[in-house]
């Protein structure tokens, strides 16, 4: 005895194709990034010094390094979960997005990754390419 097959459904790519061309809405694109970086995009240490400019809803931004937001000044803070945020927070460590690529743009040649600044990282590049 064989076992029952499934009846067969229409074709999944014709499937797709009436979906694309009656329901898909115009995909929507946005940027909600960016990568601010002394060190050039192909430098294998580039993520390390790198900060990002995140958004955070609405025309709010937040400069990042990795979990640390910075404030107005550059100055790393803890960046406390949603629930911890309180609106002294908030006001001191979110920006419209000109200001917050101006900190971001300001801090990176700031940068220290264990104890090499962002000079002696380009250094080590230069010696590597020869």
């Amino acid at each position: 005895m064989s076992a029952p097959h499934a009846p067969a459904g229409p074709d999944p790519d014709s499937l797709l194709d009436i979906l694309e061309d009656t329901m898909t809405p115009e995909p929507e694109v946005r940027v909600t990034r960016y990568d601010v970086s002394c060190l050039p995009s192909d430098d294998i240490n580039v993520h390390a010094y790198t900060l990002t400019v995140e958004w955070r809803g609405g025309d709010i931004w937040a400069v990042m390094d990795g979990p640390f937001a910075l404030n107005a000044d550059g100055v790393k803070d803890y960046e406390p979960r949603p629930s911890s945020r309180d609106d002294e927070w908030l006001a001191t460590h979110r920006f419209d997005l000109d200001t917050a690529l101006k900190i971001a743009k300001k801090a990176a040649p700031l940068m220290t990754v264990n104890g090499l600044p962002v000079a002696g990282a380009l250094a080590m590049t230069e010696a590597r390419r020869g």
